[in-house]
């Protein structure tokens, strides 16, 4: 079992950079693949980012390539995800997601979920 708790979102203007953490419980957490994802209002939840187990594999959703930037330090067992250059249409509740397996990760099919952090881009 591993719980996920994100912290770190908020009100920026366009332009401007947050750093969101998600903290996971457990023991095995260097044993998964993390990832995040956004969901707007009215809009489906969509892929942002991913990384492997060990950290040496990152993937990103083209909106946001060049942006942010994941990361892990298995040792605080957490996984953040820099977002640089914020533009009004990254506005939306952020969820990280693991999962032992990359394709589930990427796919948005994870086992475990974090509860959401609320992020708004001011124009």
């Amino acid at each position: 079992q591993v719980r996920l708790v994100e912290s770190g979102g908020g009100l920026v203007q366009a332009g401007g950079s947050l750093r969101l953490s998600c903290a996971a419980s457990g023991r095995t957490f260097n044993r998964y693949a993390m990832g995040w994802f956004r969901q707007a209002p009215g809009k489906e939840r969509e892929f942002v980012a991913a990384i492997s187990w060990n950290g040496g594999t990152t993937y990103y959703t083209e909106s946001v390539k060049g942006r942010f930037t994941i990361s892990r330090v298995d040792a605080k067992n957490t996984v953040y995800l820099q977002m640089n250059t914020l533009k009004p249409e990254d506005t939306a509740v952020y969820y990280c997601a693991a999962d032992d397996s990359w394709n589930t990760v990427i796919g948005g099919r994870s086992d475990y979920w974090g509860q959401g952090t609320q992020v708004t881009v001011s124009s």
